[in-house]
C-alpha cells in the first residue's frame, strides 16, 4: 500500500465505499458467518439455538423464578422475557463494535501490507454478520411473539428505520476503534468492560419508567436507549416510531460516522508502519 496515497473524507465516501464494493462486503461478511462456526458438529444451526437457548432461560428465569412483570398492570408470564429480549439484540449490535472493533486491522495485517485493498470496508463486513446474528434472533423473538399472542403487531414494519441509525452510529465507532486498536493494543480490553457497562446502563432489563424521574432523563445520553424503547413501541406494544427524536438521532449518527470516517482515513497511513 502507497504510505503517501490520499484518501477521501467526504461524507458521501462512506456510502459509496458500500456501494462500489458490496460484493466484497457480502462474500466476506458469509465468510465471516460461516467462519465463526467452522469445525463445529451443529455449524451454522449455532445461530439459531443461541438466542433460542437465550430467550427460553430469559423465560423460566424471569417469569418462573422470580415472576417479574415489565409493566405493573400486565399479568403476562411472557411479556419480561420478550420485551428483555429485544434489549439484548439491540445492545448486541453495539456490543459486537466494541468488543471486535478494535482488533480488526490487526486480525487482518495482510490486507494492510500485501495488498491495495479498502481497509474501510471491513467495518461494514463486521457490522453485516453483527445485523446477521441480529436478525436471527428478531426471527426467534418473532416466532416465539406468535406463539404467545397469535399476531404481530404491524408496526414491525417500522423497526429498519429505528436500527438503521444505530448501525450508522456505531459504523463511527467501529472506524475509530478499529484505529485506535492499531496504536493502542489494550483498546479491547477497555472496550470489553465498557461493553457491560452499558450493558447495565441501558433499560435492558428494566423498562425506562421503573427509574426515579431524575435519571429518566439520563438514561436517555446513552446512545441506546432511545433505540431499545423505540424498537419495543413498534414490536411490542404496536406504537409509530418518534419521528423528531428519530431525525436528531440520524442526524447525530450521520456525524459520528462520518467523524468516526475521518479518523479513519487521516490514520490509516500509519497502519503499515505499526504492524
Amino acid at each position: 500500500m502507497n504510505p503517501h496515497a490520499t484518501h477521501s473524507i467526504s461524507l458521501l465516501q462512506v456510502f459509496d465505499s458500500l456501494a462500489k464494493h458490496r460484493e466484497l462486503i457480502w462474500q466476506m461478511a458469509k465468510r465471516e458467518v460461516i467462519g465463526r462456526y467452522k469445525g463445529s458438529i451443529m455449524g451454522l444451526t449455532w445461530s439459531f439455538f443461541n438466542p433460542l437457548l437465550m430467550l427460553a432461560i430469559y423465560t423460566v428465569l424471569f417469569n418462573t423464578i422470580f415472576q417479574a412483570r415489565w409493566n405493573t398492570g400486565s399479568d403476562s408470564k411472557t411479556e419480561f422475557a420478550l420485551a428483555l429480549f429485544i434489549g439484548m439484540i439491540v445492545h448486541g449490535i453495539f456490543a459486537e463494535v466494541l468488543t471486535r472493533g478494535p482488533g480488526i486491522i490487526v486480525a487482518n495485517v495482510s490486507y494492510v501490507k500485501k495488498v491495495v485493498f479498502p481497509l474501510e470496508i471491513l467495518s461494514w463486513v463486521m457490522m453485516g454478520a453483527s445485523v446477521f446474528h441480529a436478525s436471527i434472533s428478531l426471527s426467534v423473538w418473532v416466532v416465539f411473539y406468535l406463539i404467545v399472542n397469535h399476531n404481530l403487531q404491524w408496526t414491525i414494519i417500522f423497526l429498519p428505520i429505528i436500527l438503521t441509525p444505530l448501525i450508522l452510529f456505531a459504523m463511527g465507532l467501529s472506524w475509530f476503534l478499529s484505529s485506535l486498536g492499531v496504536f493502542i493494543r489494550d483498546t479491547t480490553q477497555v472496550t470489553a468492560v465498557i461493553s457491560t457497562i452499558v450493558l447495565f446502563l441501558s433499560p435492558v432489563f428494566y423498562p425506562v419508567t421503573r427509574l426515579p424521574e431524575p435519571y429518566q432523563t439520563l438514561i436517555f445520553l446513552n446512545p441506546l436507549t432511545f433505540i431499545i424503547e423505540e424498537a419495543r413501541d413498534v414490536l411490542m406494544w404496536g406504537n409509530l416510531p418518534n419521528v423528531p427524536g428519530l431525525l436528531i438521532y440520524y442526524v447525530v449518527s450521520l456525524l459520528v460516522a462520518w467523524l468516526g470516517f475521518i479518523w479513519f482515513q487521516k490514520t490509516r497511513k500509519g497502519f503499515a508502519d505499526v504492524l
